[in-house]
């Protein structure tokens, strides 16, 4: 695998990642641009807590009023928490809140489910009238498990 194709995965797993998340509540089902970037800078928050919007922008090369926007969201659901530097009054300060939002709280609730639905669809052939393989859908479960579990950050790491 070179780099070029790492990255095509990447932006696959992305889009199966967002067809598996449950609409939001009050959704109008044309979220998933918005969902996207609200994803991307929960996790750099969560990666770098006690950061600045611009900050978050810089490292995730989204547009800093996309981050506010995303930032805003994530206050309103109970994501995230903001507090003034107390080094520089002028500067807002971004961390993960304690505990569960009601949202990631729903999102889980939805289950793996969702993953499965959308990773089925991914790997249904051409003559969806076959559907996906049970073994090709088992194998390529365990296969994400595998690269979460070496990958994807987790509290105290």
């Amino acid at each position: 695998m070179d780099g070029i194709e790492l990255f095509l995965l990447g932006r696959a797993l992305m889009k199966l990642g967002e067809e598996a998340l449950p609409e939001p509540p009050g959704g109008s089902g044309q979220y998933a641009g918005g969902t996207r970037s609200v994803v991307i800078v929960a996790g750099d928050i969560a990666a770098h807590p006690d950061t600045t919007v611009g900050e978050t922008a810089q490292r995730t090369g989204l547009p800093q009023s996309q981050v506010s926007g995303a930032v805003a969201r994530l206050r309103e659901a109970g994501s995230v928490e903001t507090a003034p530097d107390p080094a520089d009054r002028r500067r807002t300060l971004v961390r993960p809140a304690p505990g569960t939002s009601a949202r990631v709280a729903a999102v889980r609730a939805a289950g793996t489910s969702k993953v499965e639905e959308a990773l089925a669809r991914a790997l249904t052939p051409a003559e969806p009238d076959l559907g996906a393989e049970p073994a090709q859908l088992a194998e390529v479960t365990r296969a994400l498990e595998l690269l979460a579990r070496h990958l994807v950050p987790r509290d105290g790491r």
